[in-house]
């Protein structure tokens, strides 16, 4: 058994996080904090885990969060960089849900949060958490920084095609749409249920911050020499709670020379737990993956011209945020990388 810590238990995510991992079976959560919750029972604020966990909300406190194997940060960005090496020096392992460390360009980081990075130090250590490229070094991490939700829908379904070197790396595009969970649990009219319900959005078209970690996590998977990702992302609001899915768009340099793109996607896939190509034809549909840790796929050639279409759905909240922490968890002290996950969506 391993004690878990986890700093901002309050937003989504954190309850996201308390849900799968009240049913760990390695796993006793010991410390959650909140300043603005501080004193209040996490049962009173998410009713939910009512029977399933006995603590109260805690101002953060290093020496008790110290204590921990390994803590999660389940906060906004520029948080857990303040606090990230007095835990590391205290053997704390970190799973950061947040984009603190996600790219390794921290003067990039800036331009893109509009702060200067505050632990840049700590940075090149930091092994972004998608364990379907990077599991092996997930497992002797001391920080990883657990993958945004938009980019990890949008590399599960291009990263067979770049690996391949099948696709125009420039020629990219994602047209990925979020339930309104992805905008965090703050107040903020846009994601009012009276402006949300009934109506479709694009948003932040000329530029999202996920693009950067997109774009980076792509052109580390390319085959060398290849000619750098780029992409265009479009992100849109659904209305609904949660849920993303992403539309994928790549140019074959050879559509004369294609390989069987189907098995292209079952093979790479093969031995992925939280992985599922579906069978061709098939559309994936969000609601089979709600609260699960499953990304679904499916790839198409559309008239067999040269434009590939990928089709990835998956839970923003769940792989695409605090399940697959879970699962870098799992990876980091060797459980069974299923363990308090191997859940069945929600359906209907």
């Amino acid at each position: 058994m391993i004690n878990v810590g986890i700093v901002g238990g309050t937003g989504y995510t954190g309850v996201e996080l308390l849900r799968l991992l009240v049913k760990h079976p390695q796993v006793t959560v010991t410390v959650i904090t909140s300043r603005a919750e501080a004193g209040m029972a996490v049962a009173d604020l998410y009713p939910n885990l009512r029977g399933h966990l006995d603590l109260a909300f805690t101002e953060p406190d290093l020496d008790r969060l110290g204590e921990c194997d390994v803590v999660f940060f389940a906060t906004p960005h520029g948080v857990a960089q303040n606090l990230m090496p007095s835990l590391l020096e205290r053997g704390t392992r970190v799973v950061d849900l947040s984009a603190d460390f996600r790219l390794r360009d921290t003067d990039l980081w800036g331009q893109w949060y509009g702060q200067t990075h505050g632990c840049p130090e700590l940075v090149p250590e930091a092994v972004y958490g998608l364990p379907e490229i990077n599991r092996a070094d997930i497992r002797n991490a001391r920080l990883v920084a657990c993958p945004g939700c938009y980019p990890t829908a949008a590399q599960l379904g291009l990263l067979p095609l770049l690996e391949a070197g099948l696709v125009d790396p420039e020629s990219l595009v994602v047209s990925a749409a979020s339930g309104a969970t992805g905008a965090g649990r703050q107040a903020k009219i846009d994601t009012l249920l009276t402006e949300v319900s009934g109506s479709f959005k694009a948003y932040a078209a000329n530029g999202h911050r996920h693009l950067p970690e997109i774009e980076q996590g792509l052109r580390d998977i390319q085959p060398e020499g290849a000619r750098a990702a780029r992409v265009t992302f479009v992100p849109h609001l659904l209305p609904m709670i949660r849920g993303i899915h992403a539309t994928n768009y790549a140019r074959a340099l050879n559509p004369d020379q294609l390989p069987d793109l189907q098995a292209l996607f079952e093979d790479r896939y093969a031995s992925e737990p939280f992985v599922d190509v579906l069978p061709a034809g098939e559309h994936p549909q969000t609601r089979t993956v709600k609260g699960s840790n499953i990304c679904r796929i499916s790839v198409f050639r559309p008239q067999q011209r040269d434009t590939l279409v990928v089709l990835s759905v998956i839970d923003n909240l769940t792989k695409g945020a605090s399940g697959q922490a879970v699962q870098n968890m799992n990876i980091m002290f060797g459980f069974e990388e299923t363990a308090g996950l191997d859940i069945v969506a929600l359906l209907p």
